[in-house]
């Protein structure tokens, strides 16, 4: 996994750089070689803001894209929450892969739940239902 951070009103220093990739390894783990996360990390200017320390996370995999974004008033802080956020998207993208695929291949082989090929009735074991006489109508035999 290809990993690029980006620093707006803050500066990225080589530790922080250190800390994203040791944070992100569990999901680098998850995903392919091929995939691509750019984390953002910047400081909110407006002092009204405590949790000032902002971290967003973009997770390019190959047909979706994840995103996370988390604050607080430590920027480690906010990329261990991001991390976190994002490991869990991962395992629940890879989940419904998974559901998918095995839905796709169930059907082509008639087999049931419990591992046994489906019993067929025999024609003569079928059970003969005629229809009813119509409403309204009077038999012979109620009169």
């Amino acid at each position: 996994m290809r990993i690029e951070v980006k620093g707006r009103n803050l500066p990225v220093s080589e530790e922080l750089r250190e800390h994203v990739v040791k944070r992100f390894r569990k999901v680098s783990r998850q995903v392919s070689e091929l995939a691509e996360l750019e984390i953002e990390v910047f400081e909110e200017r407006n002092p009204a803001i405590a949790d000032s320390q902002v971290a967003e996370a973009t997770l390019h995999l190959k047909g979706v894209t994840l995103r996370a974004r988390d604050a607080s008033p430590d920027i480690a802080h906010s990329i261990n929450m991001v991390s976190e956020e994002l490991a869990v998207q991962v395992k629940r993208h890879r989940d419904k892969r998974r559901k998918r695929r095995e839905a796709r291949a169930a059907p082509a082989s008639p087999v049931d739940v419990a591992g046994e090929p489906p019993v067929e009735v025999a024609p003569e074991r079928a059970l003969d239902i005629s229809p009813a006489p119509p409403s309204g109508h009077i038999s012979a035999a109620g009169t």
